[in-house]
């Protein structure tokens, strides 16, 4: 199955390209969102359709991305009818990898190892529950 392996601050992970819509860059403005979780990071306008850009290190557990002007990408998650962005530090590429055996199907699948080195794949469905838990929906 091919992956888009991405960076989030050092770290590599990997998401299905069935579960990517597009990745933006450069990196859009976002509106802020007043009294929201320190993981949103605000709103953006796609073509017409405003997205919740969450910052997808805060989800997996690390600092939040300080990002440079201009740097970074929103990775636009496509699940049903939900359309969610998560801001990322950059497209490492689209790869063939083999999920582990062992594969869960929480936030975090397991590991595998793609060009870039061992990346972590991370379950879409689990990532966009994650994500509208931030704005107290499930």
């Amino acid at each position: 199955m091919r992956h888009v392996v991405f960076r989030v601050a050092t770290e590599r992970y990997a998401l299905p390209l069935e579960a990517v819509r597009e990745v933006v860059l450069p990196l859009p403005p976002f509106a802020r969102v007043p009294r929201a979780s320190e993981a949103v990071r605000g709103v953006m306008n796609l073509r017409g359709r405003v997205i919740a850009v969450v910052d997808l290190a805060v989800l997996v557990g690390l600092a939040p991305q300080r990002l440079a002007e201009g740097a970074g990408h929103v990775l636009i998650l496509d699940q049903g009818r939900r359309t969610l962005g998560f801001l990322i530090g950059g497209i490492l590429g689209v790869e063939p990898i083999t999920a582990p055996a062992d594969a869960g199907s929480g936030l975090v699948r397991g590991v595998a190892t793609a060009r870039a080195g061992a990346v972590t794949l991370l379950g879409p469905a689990a990532l966009a529950e994650e994500a509208v838990a931030l704005f107290g929906g499930r």
